[in-house]
Parts: structure tokens; sequence; C-alpha cells
């Protein structure tokens, strides 16, 4: 049986609701920043605390007002409903040429497999933060829809699976909403019904193991909340690329010249000049005090592939066994691809933080291997672009409940 299906009642943005999900973001005030100049974004329901006539209230008690605002917004006519379809789903960068593809759907639950003794052909593969879990769960408690898609790679027959999409948004005329996001790429959905070409689609969706790209935290919230289904955009690894995901300090318990020597009692080799721009994979590059060092990072013989990562190796050596951090630790923000290394100097030059860990982007086919022989990654450790926009198609939960199928 299928595991990837049709949503029973999708709901698809028509003005101003498209957004970055909530998990895209270096801080709390870039996002009441961008609620404030976009107060129909989904942004505003996702992230209610944060939005500005609700700042200095906990996430649970603006609760409330995320709920108010979507119904706010169905009744403006922001949404339109749309029953039992697929949702066709094209990103053009303007500034690369590339096109991605994908396809909104619901996936079920209980196909979600975290270890190899776990069955299930939808792999999560990172560690995640309980808090945000928690949040994820209360907050589709009370607004009783979806608003952002897990990420899902087809692992099998994604190739195939993007060139069907390719042709099916070709010959979809005019979309139902298009888009423009922060970067300037345009996001285009088109409802698709049920029929030939969508029942195409859905089988090649489900052609093989999916593997989260992004959303662990939401696919986490869907298994803890009791979710049947949960809604995913299915692509292929050939649509997205990796970005590098760093790190940021907020202190340091010892001057950074001591912790270099730390490190290279471990086994590092520190070089002074690291040179511009983005660390090669197998070194990562550690920026302080206006000084950025390169340091290589020791590799024991008989690791395993996704220990032999850089992010892993930061985690054990760095935050562990240097630092005594968890890398759970509130001291440490993940920033993602989406900033550049300047920012992340800037960050540390102007007193926001006291380290830049520079990380090389992991590389898109490790990735899948890493999650095919069903290894943990690092968490925040992979950044894709384009990330599937939050906003444009919800999927409405109190609406017929699915049932799980058996495997």
């Amino acid at each position: 049986m299928s595991f990837v299906h049709p949503i029973h009642r999708a709901w698809l943005g028509t003005a101003g609701t498209g957004a970055r999900n909530y998990d895209e973001f270096a801080s709390d005030e870039e996002i009441t920043a961008i609620v404030r100049d976009n107060p129909h974004s989904a942004l505003a329901v996702e992230m209610p605390h944060l939005a500005p006539e609700s700042l200095g209230r906990s996430f649970g008690d603006s609760l409330p007002d995320a709920a108010a605002r979507l119904e706010a917004a169905k009744r403006e006519g922001r949404y339109r409903p749309a029953e039992d379809v697929v949702v066709l789903y094209r990103i053009t960068d303007p500034g690369t040429g590339r096109v991605s593809h994908g396809l909104f759907a619901m996936v079920d639950t209980d196909e979600i497999s975290t270890s190899p003794e776990e069955p299930g052909r939808v792999i999560r593969n990172e560690d995640v933060f309980v808090e945000k879990v928690r949040e994820r769960v209360e907050l589709g408690r009370a607004v009783e829809h979806l608003l952002s898609p897990v990420l899902l790679l087809q692992t099998a027959t994604g190739d195939e699976l993007a060139a069907a999409l390719a042709g099916a948004c070709a010959g979809a005329g005019e979309p139902a909403l298009r888009d423009t996001d922060h970067v300037g790429r345009t996001h285009e959905v088109w409802p698709l019904p049920d029929g030939e070409t969508a029942r195409e689609l859905l089988a090649l969706a489900a052609g093989g193991e999916l593997v989260v790209a992004d959303g662990n935290h939401r696919s986490l919230a869907a298994q803890t909340a009791g979710l049947p289904r949960f809604l995913a955009v299915v692509t292929a690894p050939a649509c997205l690329d990796l970005q590098p995901y760093h790190r940021l300090l907020a202190e340091l318990p010892v001057p950074v010249e001591t912790l270099l020597g730390e490190l290279e009692a471990l086994g590092a080799e520190v070089t002074a000049d690291p040179g511009p721009g983005l660390p090669e994979p197998g070194t990562v590059v550690l920026y302080a005090g206006g000084r950025a060092r390169a340091v290589r990072l020791p590799v024991p013989e008989d690791a395993a592939a996704v220990d032999r990562l850089d992010h892993a190796l930061v985690e054990e050596l760095l935050f562990r066994r240097v630092l005594g951090w968890d890398p759970g630790d509130k001291r440490i923000r993940y920033i993602g691809g989406d900033y550049p290394v300047a920012w992340l100097h800037d960050q540390v030059d102007g007193g926001a933080a006291a380290l830049a860990v520079l990380i090389a982007p992991v590389r898109v086919d490790d990735f899948v291997q890493v999650n095919l022989a069903r290894q943990k990654m690092p968490r925040k450790s992979t950044w894709f672009t384009p990330k599937a926009r939050a906003g444009l198609v919800l999927a409405e939960l109190d609406v017929a409940p699915a049932t799980s199928v058996a495997r």
C-alpha cells in the first residue's frame, strides 16, 4: 500500500501568506521585524509570541492569537480551500536559472524510522531540540492546521519524479499562487485533483525510501501529537543543494588561545591564516578577536562515516571534550547558509557572540548514504536550498482523519 497520499482538505495561499519557516532565522528579532513588515505571512501564525503585538507573552499564551490570525486570513480570502488534491510546486532562482520541483502531499506518520531497528520508509536523521518539538505540537493543536511541510528526498525514483513534476508544471497553465521569497526566488503552486497524473506522481513519490532533508522537528511533532499523517513536500536530491551550517558561541569559558591549545592536545592542526571564504571539507575555521584560524580536527581511524563529518567532529571535540557542553546547549546558535561569512564575523566583532565556527557544507551524496545506513546526522548540519516555503499550502487537521496503512 502507498504511504504518500493526497491532502484531504488543503488551503492554498492567495496573497501575502508565504514565509520563511520558523527555523530559518538567526535571531528572534529578525522574525519580529519580518512579521511587522508582512503581517499576513504564515510566520505570524507559526511564531505568535514574536509578532509585534504579542511581544512579552510566552509561546503558549500567544497560541489563541495564532488561531485568530489564521481564521481571520481565511475569512479575508487569503487562503482558499481545495479538497483531495496533491499540489505541484516549482521554485525558480532567477540568479542562477535553476528550477526545482516538488509535490505537496500527506505522508503516513507511522512510516518514520529513526534507527536501523525501527521499520519505516521515512528516515529521520538528526537530533532535535525537545522544546521546539513541544511548540510544534502545541501550535498544531491550537490552529488545527499544518502550515509548514517536511521536506523529503526520494532516494530511489527521484530523477523520474523530478522529470514528471517538471512536465506536469509545464502543462498546468497559470499557477494558483506565485510568491517571491527574501532572496528573489519565485515559488509557484498548482492544485492537482485525482486523475492519471496525480496517481503517477504519488506512485513516484512513494517509489523508495524518503529522507527528511528539512523538518526533523515537524516530523517528530506529528508523531508526538499522534497525527496519522503529516504535510510534506517530496522532491529529488538533484533538485536541492547543501549550504554550510555554522555555529556561533555566545561565550567562551577560556581564552581562545587556550581553547586552540586544548584542541591541539587532542591532535588538531591549527593554521594561522585560513584564507578567505568558506573552509574546505576536513577543516573548520574558528573566528574570534578579529582573527581566523583554520583547524584540521583529527579523525579516528575506525570512525563511522557519520563520525567523520566535520559537524560531528566539532560536536565531539570542541563542544563535548574541550568546552564540556552538550551540542544542545543554549549558548550555541546554529546559523544556516543564508547568512554569509561576513555576517558571522560581524556578530563576533560586535559582541553578539564570542566565537564563530565556520564549517564546510555536507555533500548531498554523503547525506543520502548516511541516512540510508540509518546513521544519525549531527543536529543542524544540513541547510538545504531551496527550502519549501511555509504558508503556501496548509493541511487542515480536523477533516476526515486518515487511518494508518499497515506495512
